[in-house]
């Protein structure tokens, strides 16, 4: 089984340019008009174009919204260099709402990107 993860932004382009500048994801393919695959180091992730304010399903009430939100699902990037990628993360346009460091733990930040999805960097456990 393979299982992939396709994150809805407002704007393609802008997205691609948020996780190519924030993760160093690269443009892989785009295999039908508003959708695009990302790829580093093995690992894919894909962007689909959904407009703010359009519905997620026929008969659903909801509707896609970017400002910030919560979402029982988020991504964790799992990286070498924690303050590095948390610098990175942030010039690219993400908010760092929350950050723990120390103790017997890796180290968290809990963030949101500029399209309001939550997600978090976890660094290298201590002493590794």
């Amino acid at each position: 089984m393979k299982v992939s993860v396709t994150i809805d932004v407002p704007d393609l382009e802008a997205g691609l340019a948020f996780f190519a500048a924030a993760f160093g994801f690269a443009e892989k393919a785009r295999p039908a008009p508003g959708y695009c695959v990302l790829a580093r180091d093995g690992a894919e992730i894909a962007l689909m174009e959904k407009a703010d304010g359009s519905s997620p399903a026929p008969g659903s009430e909801d509707v896609r919204r970017y400002g910030r939100h919560w979402t029982p699902v988020h991504l964790d990037f799992h990286v070498a260099d924690f303050e590095a990628a948390l610098a990175r993360a942030i010039s690219a346009g993400a908010v760092c709402e929350r950050k723990f460091e120390g103790g017997a733990h890796p180290p968290v930040a809990c963030c949101s990107d500029p399209f309001g999805h939550g997600f978090c960097l976890i660094g290298p456990p201590p002493g590794a």
